[in-house]
């Protein structure tokens, strides 16, 4: 029995992976300073864990942005656009991942149902396959000094299916069958015993249909490297078609146990005798103590009832999805600390339960905290506004008499070291909270000023006071925990810290009444209230595991609805309550998706369902695949929904042909985690493309996403674009008439 691990988190617990990046952005370092500093953080990596007793240590993990992107630029599916005189250098490489002066970045969604985004690989009509380098052998020579370790890949059939552009499995299967079986056969040839593949998309439904390739595929690998022990690594939820999957000729199987129904696939088909299973107890993905009697339970089962080949215990997935470690987190509520675990805490578990034989090491697995079951959700009616939205609407539009194609932005703006550096001031005491208000205040004023000199029809007041949009309001509510240095990669350098939710939700006052107040007294112009959802708190936290999803999503919208009537009641009239996680949730399974939906929608209702009817709701989402979930968007039953169109490729404005949307919305016509500024002539295309779907009544524009990373000189001019932009198309609109 061995111990292994997945993955390692990139971020580090001072952000090392994220400052190297930026300054190298920023043209800070060289680039071989930066390769240099990035080959070092990558060793850091591999010696702690080793130096936590990890038996096998992945190589290939480490990246300098997302492993997709990596596969993708290893394997030479490089867009025409990004390419270079150097197709192969790091600026071909960033320019997929953020975008250049000259060519939009590549696509990025949610890695399956998680918050992490990976960059979406393009098929192109003349693609020329192609190994362009091994990185998973760059990567094990580089570990294999320091510690027993297994090269890691991204699996074909995941890697294509997750692409975009491609027509055929097969054909793209055929493609790139060479260029894996080159890659495998060099990490044979350099030493190489095993390789994690990673392939989480056999957790899908309707795998079925593609059984036939997938057998192809891995027939193909065994009888080009049959000396090779491939291991095919699952997460986040029970391999579909089981029984079919695991008579693949592989050497072993990485299954996750924390999700799904993986233990009774165990118990009704077994697991065969000859093969690894790697045993994914731990839990990757949250922060709390596994819980000990269970985790026994689960590995006696697997040694004396499965009995496989060889058995490795490991985390459920790559430790990504969590901070680095809980060292040093004594700032939170007593009796907290001891039931976490980050990654390094999750490793000492993995170690500790290969050792379960040893009496201290039993003893101490049983002193695990152990989580009840969960408490019943609420049995809540579904709730609606009384008005319908074209009462609604009607009402709305005598109150606010917008002009046709409304101009705003999505919420945030710039997040300039000025702001940073008088929010970490008032934190450390050094400036008074009497001149941070006033900070705050100057710097609300001056954007105000700059969203009526741009022409912006509903403005915001920029929430400059706000380090992260769920954070924030954890800070403000009660229930919520925060860590030091609990980092967490978003995508990119971008990295976020999840407050954890460890007690019962409530308002305690008006937390973003005051400041909006200040801001719509600046202005005649409607300005926005801004709130971030229940449902996405809820994914962006680090809940309690006692408690059903349904009863704290209920919770805390009951508290934002008490911020709703705050803010109406002080007049504000039109209230953003942003859902960019609302998808994140959906069960990989569609046969559970609908008890999701419908939870989910209720408690974003519940957030405001009986506010008056001149009150206009908005909501934001960004970076999912929405386009099966438009019916249960609607469901919400907000009056303007915006949400990202630019960076898909214009995926999402072709599904509105199908798909008749019947309330207002706003198709982000610029993606703003770039910081490439999109031509006046670029955005009036996409706005003219979005009204061939979409009514020009109903239709508002507006940035994909908020604008808290961009440089104030980025986000000014894009914004000036845009509005030019909109200025044109509304005049060659009042032509037609």
């Amino acid at each position: 029995m061995y111990s292994s691990n997945q993955g390692y988190p990139r971020m580090g617990q001072d952000r090392e992976w994220k400052r190297t990046l930026e300054q190298f952005w920023k043209k800070e370092m060289s680039e071989e300073e930066f390769s240099a500093r990035m080959k070092k953080l990558k060793s850091i990596h591999v010696k702690k864990q080793a130096d936590a007793g990890i038996h096998i240590v992945p190589a290939g993990d480490f990246t300098y942005y997302d492993q997709m992107l990596d596969t993708a630029f290893m394997f030479n599916l490089i867009p025409e656009r990004h390419k270079s005189d150097h197709p192969l250098s790091l600026g071909s490489y960033f320019s997929m991942a953020r975008g250049s002066d000259d060519a939009h970045a590549c696509a990025m969604k949610k890695w399956f149902d998680t918050n992490y985004h990976y960059v979406v690989p393009e098929w192109e009509e003349d693609y020329e396959p192609r190994l362009n380098f091994n990185k998973p052998l760059e990567d094990y020579l580089e570990a294999k000094e320091a510690a027993e370790c297994k090269p890691v890949i991204i699996g074909p059939y995941t890697f294509i299916i997750l692409s975009k552009g491609c027509h055929s499995l097969k054909e793209a299967a055929d493609k790139l069958l060479p260029l894996y079986i080159q890659c495998f056969r060099e990490l044979k040839e350099h030493g190489a015993e095993l390789v994690q593949v990673d392939e989480p998309a056999f957790v899908y439904e309707g795998l079925e249909e593609d059984l036939h390739v997938i057998f192809s595929i891995y027939e193909a690998f065994a009888e080009a490297v049959p000396d090779l022990k491939l291991l095919i690594q699952t997460y986040f939820e029970a391999p579909e078609a089981y029984e079919k999957l695991t008579a693949l000729p592989v050497s072993g199987w990485g299954l996750d146990f924390t999700k799904g129904n993986t233990i009774e696939l165990l118990k009704t088909h077994g697991f065969p005798k000859d093969k690894i299973l790697a045993a994914g107890i731990v839990d990757g993905r949250n922060i709390w103590r596994t819980n000990g009697a269970a985790a026994l339970d689960l590995l006696y089962f697997l040694i004396h009832e499965v009995q496989p080949a060889d058995l490795h215990i490991q985390p459920s997935c790559s430790l990504i999805h969590v901070p680095e470690t809980a060292e040093g987190e004594d700032g939170l509520p007593e009796g907290l600390l001891e039931n976490l675990a980050f990654a390094q805490e999750k490793l000492e578990e993995v170690v500790t339960l290969v050792n379960a034989e040893n009496a201290d090491a039993r003893e101490k697995i049983l002193q695990w905290s152990t989580s009840s079951q969960p408490e019943a959700g609420p049995s809540s009616k579904s709730l609606r506004r009384a008005q319908s939205f074209s009462e609604r609407t009607r009402l709305q539009q005598r109150v606010f008499r917008l002009p046709e194609l409304p101009l705003t932005t999505i919420g945030s703006l710039p997040q300039t070291k000025e702001v940073r550096r008088n929010r970490k001031s008032f934190k450390d005491g050094t400036i008074t909270k009497d001149q941070y208000e006033r900070f705050i205040q100057e710097e609300t004023k001056r954007w105000i000023n700059i969203q009526e000199e741009l022409g912006m029809d509903v403005l915001v007041h920029g929430e400059f006071e706000r380090n992260d949009m769920v954070e924030y309001f954890g800070e403000n509510l009660d229930g919520f925990a925060f860590t030091r240095k609990g980092w967490v990669q978003s995508y990119g350098s971008r990295g976020v810290k999840p407050p954890v939710i460890y007690d019962d939700v409530q308002w305690r006052g008006p937390i973003t009444r005051d400041l909006t107040l200040y801001a719509q007294s600046l202005t005649e112009k409607p300005v926005k209230g801004m709130l971030t959802g229940p449902v996405t708190i809820l994914n962006w936290s680090f809940a309690r595991e006692d408690r059903f999803s349904e009863s704290i999503a209920w919770s805390i919208a009951q508290a934002l609805r008490k911020e709703v009537h705050a803010l109406e009641e002080a007049g504000i009239r039109m209230i953003q309550i942003d859902e960019p996680a609302f998808r994140e949730g959906l069960p990989l399974k569609a046969s559970k998706q609908e008890s999701y939906s419908r939870w989910a929608v209720n408690a974003f209702r519940a957030s405001h369902y009986d506010v008056k009817a001149e009150t206009q709701i908005h909501t934001h989402m960004c970076y999912s695949e929405f386009s099966e979930m438009l019916p249960v968007i609607s469901e919400m039953d907000a009056d303007v929904l915006s949400i990202e169109a630019s960076k898909g490729g214009g995926e999402l404005i072709r599904t509105f042909k199908d798909f008749q949307y019947d309330k207002s919305i706003g198709l982000g016509v610029y993606d703003i985690h770039s910081p490439r500024i999109p031509s006046v002539k670029e955005m009036e295309a996409v706005i003219r493309h979005c009204l061939e779907v979409l009514p020009a009544e109903r239709f508002w524009i507006n940035p994909d996403c908020g604008l808290k990373t961009r440089s104030e000189a980025e986000a000014v001019k894009s914004m000036e674009n845009m509005a030019k932009a909109a200025r044109i198309v509304r005049e060659s609109l009042k032509q037609t008439v």
